[in-house]
């Protein structure tokens, strides 16, 4: 059965909650949380928690309605042989791999490298680690979509710009169908997560659409 929002932007969105993903980017401690690399990078983290809420009440609803969820965690092996130069040596005098207050900088098995308490995922869903923005790249992610007959994805987490941003191209160039909740994702920089949206929905729908998290659990619950 189609499920539409009928407020999404540029136009509805019509999906079947059967066939849909909710992809929860990201939301671990050190991108969100006071101390992690998010804010030894210089970046206020407040916009990362203020989505917290929202995608409390999208997951849930999700789960009510019975529909594969995927939580994605970017961050490498211990001895960074997966982390790439030219991502090794990119940041403001904090690095990935280096000792912070959440112990070792996106390393896999980190406090600072895993979720939120908040968004922690349940028995069953996906978690889903990945070595870059692209939560296709050197996953199994496509392989999970397609054994499971996904056409259209929920994309959500943090960085609007960065890895939601990467994933929702990854995926528009795979074929898949895909929806924004502008009010679960967020930016370090508000004229980057504002330019982000209009970035996915320019040109009618070039890589996605855009609607509220209230918009799309109205529609679910419709």
């Amino acid at each position: 059965m189609q499920t539409v929002i009928d407020n999404a932007k540029p136009f509805s969105f019509s999906f079947d909650p059967q066939s849909t993903a909710l992809i929860v980017i990201d939301m671990q401690r050190d991108f969100v949380l006071k101390g992690g690399f998010g804010e030894a990078l210089g970046n206020n983290v407040e916009p990362m928690s203020a989505i917290i809420p929202n995608l409390q009440k999208l997951l849930e609803c999700c789960r009510k309605h019975n529909m594969l969820i995927i939580h994605t965690r970017e961050g490498h092996r211990a001895d960074l042989s997966d982390c790439p130069k030219a991502k090794l040596t990119r940041g403001n005098k904090t690095f990935i791999g280096e000792m912070g207050p959440m112990g070792r900088i996106l390393v896999r098995g980190e406090y600072g490298h895993d979720f939120i308490d908040e968004l922690r995922p349940k028995e069953g869903e996906i978690v889903l680690d990945k070595p870059g923005k692209d939560a296709f790249y050197a996953t199994d992610l496509e392989l999970i979509l397609q054994n499971k007959g996904i056409k259209s994805l929920i994309v959500c987490g943090v960085t609007t710009e960065v890895c939601v941003q990467t994933t929702c191209r990854a995926a528009n160039d795979r074929g898949y169908e895909l929806v924004v909740p502008s009010d679960c994702t967020a930016s370090y920089f508000k004229e980057f997560y504002q330019t982000t949206l209009d970035m996915i929905t320019a040109q009618g729908a070039i890589i996605g659409w855009v609607c509220t998290s209230n918009d799309l659990i109205k529609a679910l619950e419709d």
